[in-house]
């Protein structure tokens, strides 16, 4: 019986999503019976996003990028023709190959040439150093990079005495590299009669905040799908949408978003990265309706002047998806004020996929939740001995879904320490209310005892960036020897704010103090002009923590 509901529930979710996304409306019956037919089998990689939809739209926009719009018949093709030309030079099933690249097209041509091989793709940031990057390399069993042209020197460095990689296996991106392929030489003028569809995975590299990244394995298939159309049964992305990608491609918000776009049937408009101003101005002149930012893009964002918003068209923006991070309450009032109710606040990981997501209404009801459960998802908050924490309480968020990772890629020590009865954890901090909405408070390794009182600092932070002088703000623990520790406070103020720094940081005590008990109340403050975060935005809060400067005790 229990199946029978799960069955039926599904059905559900998928004949509404199915309405809701456009894509009754313009689904051709031949790629719906193939991407049955693929999901059906397992044999399905994200190139099954192309496959598809070079059968039902053709020549309908996959791409844009640099001013030039490329279809998805066009992006088809050239993933057969890579898997050809990668075959040709003997990568075969299970190899693994490396992506040092910038937001563009070829990052989807490789993901899928290595789906249709049966092969993996390793995720890389392109800032990487050669230490960081010959790690990787090593770690991953990579047998081929793909690089940007400009960063040849890195690899060179990088792959230096590895056998593995010799470097007619080294392929340069949107140039020439001195003794490397070009890329466009690796596709074949055909494509092979072999190429299909496989069961390839894409593995994605954590983002290393408290040590060396973890390799998250992921496949393609029914469970990808599933959870993708459980997330559009709440945010309403569409087959005529326009969704700008500014999150970088290595990076699971970045790529799943932009592959949820793509498989409703939407457009990709590509930007190498996030700027805000070059931000509001694609969003006016691509009539862009989706977008993805972390909670760092978006502080940036709401950093501009409300005039030079008003300035920019925003009117066609139907869905800001904001997620990777902790996203404060008053930025998210500040967010819904500018744009209208087009901010959706979501919760998942590299590891977990998409666990929850906050509609406008929620967070206009309670600024800063994460939002509901999924369909489908299964989520725990337990303490320390693996007990299930009371409506209310603060437990470790332990999630269950069609879309967790298979694992650590060479670390099961990891994957098992992450996992309590089918359920992963990163190690985030939650509580839940009646209501079902959930709560981040921090991350267990950030909690901080003071007294003898546990205490989030995100919860202290979301205090300190409701002062209107305060741009953004991050908590950390340092030693005392009477408290154990004892809160610093490290702030980014807003240009306007020209007072004395400690006349400003009597002043945030003086807020904090009025609205928190004592021990979540900061007694020494930095003020600094940027707080340290990694390319997907996430603030490094060990460099805080080992920070050696003179801090403002007030």
């Amino acid at each position: 019986m229990e199946a029978l509901r799960d069955v039926t529930g599904w059905a559900r979710v998928l004949a509404r999503v199915a309405v809701r996304s456009e894509l009754v409306a313009g689904a051709s019956p031949e790629a719906t019976l193939l991407a049955a037919r693929l999901l059906g089998t397992g044999r399905a990689g994200i190139s099954t996003i192309f496959r598809v939809r070079a059968v039902g739209d053709a020549r309908r926009p996959a791409f844009v990028w640099r001013g030039r719009t490329i279809d998805f018949a066009t992006a088809d093709d050239r993933i057969d023709r890579l898997a050809a030309g990668l075959r040709r030079r003997g990568l075969k099933r299970r190899d693994a190959v490396a992506l040092v690249l910038r937001n563009r097209p070829e990052f989807f041509e490789i993901e899928g040439a290595m789906a249709r091989l049966g092969g993996s793709s390793v995720s890389v940031s392109w800032r990487s150093t050669p230490a960081e990057l010959r790690y990787l390399l090593e770690h991953s069993g990579a047998k081929a990079v793909f690089f940007e042209h400009d960063l040849a020197d890195v690899v060179e460095e990088a792959v230096k005495g590895l056998p593995t990689l010799p470097r007619d296996r080294l392929f340069a991106v949107d140039g020439d590299a001195p003794g490397m392929a070009r890329y466009d030489d690796v596709l074949d003028a055909r494509k092979s009669a072999e190429a299909d569809e496989e069961d390839g995975a894409v593995v994605i590299y954590t983002s290393g905040t408290t040590g060396r990244p973890k390799g998250a394995v992921r496949r393609f298939g029914a469970g990808q799908v599933l959870g993708f159309a459980a997330f559009l049964e709440r945010v309403p992305m569409r087959r005529s949408d326009r969704h700008l990608c500014v999150c970088p491609l290595y990076h699971s918000t970045g790529l799943g978003f932009a592959s949820m776009s793509l498989m409703v049937g939407g457009a990709v408009v590509l930007e190498p990265d996030f700027e805000p101003m070059r931000f509001l101005r694609t969003v006016e002149r691509e009539r862009i309706t989706t977008t993805a930012l972390v909670p760092t893009m978006l502080h940036r964002l709401m950093a501009l002047d409300p005039d030079v918003i008003r300035g920019h068209s925003t009117r066609s923006l139907r869905v800001m998806a904001c997620g990777g991070a902790q996203l404060p309450a008053p930025l998210a009032r500040r967010a819904l004020g500018a744009f209208g109710d087009v901010l959706y606040n979501f919760y998942g990981a590299t590891e977990t996929g998409l666990v929850t997501v906050a509609t406008p209404d929620d967070l206009r009801a309670l600024p800063g939740t994460i939002g509901r459960a999924l369909h489908g998802v299964s989520i725990r908050l337990l303490d320390a001995s693996g007990a299930e924490v009371p409506t209310g309480e603060v437990g470790e968020l332990y999630a269950r879904s069609t879309m967790l990772v298979e694992g650590y890629h060479a670390d099961d020590g990891a994957t098992r320490s992450s996992m309590r009865d089918g359920h992963f954890s990163v190690g985030d901090l939650a509580t839940v209310d009646e209501a079902g909405r959930y709560m981040i408070v921090g991350r267990r390794r950030d909690m901080v005892i003071s007294g003898g009182v546990n205490v989030y600092p995100a919860e202290v932070e979301a205090l300190i960036d409701a002062h209107p002088a305060v741009a953004q703000a991050a908590v950390v623990g340092v030693a005392d020897e009477e408290w154990g520790e004892r809160l610093r406070a490290f702030v980014v103020l807003r240009d306007s704010v020209t007072d004395e720094p400690r006349a400003v940081a009597q002043e945030l005590r003086r807020w904090c103090r009025e609205r928190a008990s004592g021990a979540k109340v900061p007694r020494e403050w930095v003020f600094v002009e940027a707080l340290p975060s990694n390319p997907t935005g996430k603030v490094l809060k060990r460099e805080l923590r080992d920070w050696q400067g003179e801090a403002i005790a007030v």
